[in-house]
């Protein structure tokens, strides 16, 4: 008797399920000024490689292509709720992914916010936080987590935990306890957080941009804050879920780093 193994690829539409399975896309429908899913579908083909990446960029097209991905998904996706006319930087780069035969795929708040393989989350496994809570209201949803480290920490620990150092990250501003047991996240661009970390008496407030209006308010506050750097802190996600992904079905996956320094 002659035996065939027969390996089940996904396809688009499987894949599209399965991310939608994890990525509470509805909760955040009315806020999120991302289209979330597919922003290209090039049909319900076989998916057999699937690339992640922070951002939608022409560089991280190219590197997608030479990997020959399939799928490519980003965090910050083309089309963010508005017209864009298809010229320019923009034609460009749909015309390579259409000539590339490569779909797109972009999660922005429901990758910030996933309590198991979102940025934020990401960063709190990273620095061994206990007792996680969500933190950090936009429109009402909680898209950050906040938490308490076993032992406090100064701001060099917690930087060597994050693998990182003071020469790498955007800026930091230590107007806070110099040891710190408690500590707010939100990635990217969320510097006005800071206002509900400091309500909630929390040591230190994590982050991705750094703001000039942020460094009095810190002061006045007497609250620790660490701009890590938008790019940088929107890693964590697309890392976990390409992991996930490649334990959970029979696909390559791989994270392309196009870092910004920003």
């Amino acid at each position: 008797m002659i035996w065939t193994c027969y390996t089940l690829i996904m396809n688009t539409e499987e894949l599209d399920s399965y991310f939608r399975e994890i990525l509470d896309m509805t909760i955040v429908a009315g806020i999120d000024s991302s289209m979330n899913g597919f922003q290209v579908d090039q049909g319900n083909r076989p998916v057999k490689k699937v690339a992640f990446a922070v951002d939608a960029s022409l560089e991280t097209f190219k590197r997608a292509a030479d990997w020959n991905a399939d799928v490519l998904f980003v965090h910050h996706g083309l089309f963010w709720g508005i017209p864009v006319a298809v010229t320019n930087n923009h034609f460009e780069r749909l015309s390579f992914l259409i000539d590339n035969h490569i779909s797109l795929y972009a999660a922005h708040l429901p990758l910030d916010m996933n309590p198991i393989i979102g940025n934020n989350y990401g960063i709190a496994f990273q620095l061994k936080l206990n007792n996680l809570q969500p933190f950090g209201s936009y429109k009402g949803v909680k898209i950050g987590v906040s938490g308490s480290f076993e032992q406090e920490k100064d701001i060099k620990e917690i930087l060597d935990l994050l693998d990182t150092d003071q020469n790498e990250v955007l800026g930091i501003l230590p107007f806070g306890k110099k040891k710190i047991s408690t500590a707010a996240i939100v990635s990217g661009g969320a510097t006005r957080e800071i206002t509900q970390a400091m309500e909630q008496n929390i040591d230190l407030f994590i982050t991705g941009d750094l703001s000039h209006e942020t460094y009095h308010t810190c002061q006045e506050g007497g609250i620790n804050m660490i701009s890590a750097g938008h790019y940088f802190t929107e890693t964590f996600g697309p890392k976990l879920l390409s992991e996930k992904l490649k334990k959970d079905k029979t696909v390559e996956t791989v994270f392309i780093d196009v870092p910004t320094g920003l």
